[in-house]
């Protein structure tokens, strides 16, 4: 049983860990929050998609669904969309501590973005189905049920922490200046998976 949560443990880790656009907007909604607490509807949003991915992954029913080319052009295409809309706002928006006409986004709007940027990167979705999913095979009934519940709570706590670095950060950066850097850099990463989406799906 130790065995298996170290597996899975390091494996979430090692997936979840490297930058990509989730962990920089869950990141920077921890930063430009008043509260920690109004950064939660992010947070949560974010490890329950991650949740649902690893579920499907060790099911196998997301590797059915993703070798049908139509869903996979239709996840591709709207991906590319959102991620080139919200890259202009990421752009253009300001640290709150900054600008205080600009709020930190809503409730509401902080789950659909984290939803979007979880559920719509194809890429994603296949290293989940890829390494997740292959490495679950490995294991059956209780041992498979300890994998994924593993790298589920992995995921929890990982993206509670990001949070919770921003926040920290965001406090300490008083001008607001690296937030701004952060939301330029995320802005280009957003576009640069944009067009590499764009390029996979044209090859």
């Amino acid at each position: 049983m130790i065995s298996i949560i170290i597996h899975a443990s390091l494996l979430a880790f090692s997936l979840i860990v490297p930058l990509g656009v989730q962990n920089v907007f869950v990141f920077n909604q921890g930063a430009v929050q008043q509260r920690y607490v109004m950064a939660l509807p992010v947070v949560l949003t974010a490890a329950l998609c991650d949740m649902i991915l690893i579920a499907l992954a060790v099911s196998g029913l997301s590797l059915v669904l993703l070798i049908q080319d139509s869903i996979r052009v239709l996840l591709t295409c709207g991906g590319i969309v959102f991620l080139i809309v919200m890259g202009r706002a990421t752009w253009r928006s300001e640290p709150a501590a900054a600008e205080e006409e600009n709020k930190p986004i809503t409730m509401r709007k902080q789950i659909i973005f984290a939803a979007s940027v979880s559920l719509l990167n194809p890429h994603a979705i296949l290293d989940t189905v890829g390494v997740i999913g292959t490495n679950s095979l490995q294991y059956t009934g209780q041992d498979k049920l300890v994998f994924a519940v593993t790298c589920m709570i992995v995921s929890l706590i990982w993206f509670t922490s990001l949070a919770l670095a921003g926040r920290v950060i965001g406090r300490l950066d008083g001008s607001g200046r690296f937030i701004r850097i952060m939301n330029k850099l995320s802005a280009i990463m957003m576009w640069a998976i944009a067009v590499y989406m764009l390029v996979t799906l044209l090859l």
